[in-house]
């Protein structure tokens, strides 16, 4: 039986702009209501055209109600998988997407999020079963129904815009796995590594699948090596925020590892709050405050409980404190996957 660590906050995705280190004092809620209040107002009197107001209210609409259907399920480790709506169920990376969903849902309790539609996005749900099954569904004028396993279900959401729903598949997973896929599945994939790059998500395993045997992702492997590295547009600590494998055991310990000692993050202030299932060893904080000094503004790492600034989030956990730079995001999974392989 695989266990897994369960949980996470909403203050996990740390695009959160009242975490940074210029706000003041926290904004309270109804402060942040009056604000949204006051931009529609100011839409108005900036004469947006039709086409502009449509727009912003139809994408809260689906926001408000896409937030509302996930807040059931917070508390409960998911993951997003991406891939091709056009593989049959006789393709091999259609079986090792059923299998590997499957095994994620029944032997860590994970729920899985899928676009909705077939192939890839209907292997994830025959693997997870429709009780742990989430679907993002977006409406197109061809290609894109409710594959039957979600058809119907109060978990499936049916979108107008892919930008709220790419927001949704990242905001809201714990892990995210991309299998062979076209225009749609590399711009999921990139999308998600560059907002995990930039700070702009939180940090979370990224898995490039394949059936036993593939090469789908080896040849977009070689292509980020050979070019994007080769020609300096990306750094080799990039490397560390994914994973290349085609086998399912190696991907599920990739999941489940990531949260074997970390558990989620957020900023308080100018720091940089790594939440512990429990206390690193003085060794290994002596190790991380050597190895991982070129991260730091200032100070050092410190490890503690939670500070009042944190409110109520998560008081049983452990605390790694640092002024951490918000810029070399590949060295803090590095970090995170030292501060693991300790559990």
């Amino acid at each position: 039986m695989i266990e897994s660590s369960g949980g996470k906050s909403r203050s996990q995705f740390l695009a959160s702009n009242e975490d940074r280190p210029e706000d003041r004092a926290p904004i309270s809620e109804e402060a942040l209501i009056a604000q949204a209040h006051e931009t529609l107002d100011k839409l108005v009197r900036d004469g947006a055209s039709r086409g502009d107001i449509k727009l912003i209210t139809t994408a809260l609409k689906e926001l408000r109600y896409c937030f509302n259907v996930f807040s059931r399920y917070r508390s409960q480790r998911k993951i997003s998988i991406f891939g091709s709506a056009r593989l049959p169920p006789s393709d091999p990376s259609y079986q090792a997407a059923v299998t590997f969903a499957r095994r994620l849902a029944t032997e860590a309790d994970y729920m899985v999020i899928t676009g909705a539609g077939g192939g890839i996005m209907e292997a994830g749900h025959v693997g997870s079963g429709r009780e742990k099954a989430i679907g993002i569904n977006i409406l197109l004028p061809f290609e894109q129904q409710s594959n039957a396993i979600i058809d119907g279900d109060s978990k499936l959401m049916n979108l107008k815009y892919f930008f709220t729903r790419k927001l949704l598949f990242v905001k809201e997973s714990d892990a995210v796995a991309c299998f062979p896929g076209g225009f749609g599945t590399q711009d999921e994939t990139f999308e998600t590594l560059t907002l995990i790059q930039t700070g702009k998500s939180h940090m979370q395993p990224v898995l490039l699948m394949d059936a036993p045997g593939g090469d789908y992702w080896d040849r977009w492997q070689d292509y980020v090596c050979e070019v994007l590295l080769a020609r300096k547009l990306i750094s080799v600590e990039d490397l560390s925020l994914y994973k290349v494998t085609n086998d399912i055991d190696e991907a599920i310990n990739e999941v489940l590892t990531f949260y074997r000692v970390y558990h989620s993050a957020r900023y308080v202030g100018r720091e940089l709050v790594l939440r512990l299932q429990h206390p690193l060893s003085p060794a290994l904080l002596e190790q991380i405050r050597s190895h991982f000094n070129d991260i730091l503004v200032s100070g050092t790492f410190e490890q503690g409980g939670p500070s009042p600034a944190e409110g109520n989030e998560f008081p049983e956990l452990t605390r790694l404190r640092f002024h951490f730079n918000r810029r070399n995001m590949g060295r803090l999974r590095q970090l995170i996957d030292t501060i693991n392989r300790e559990g």
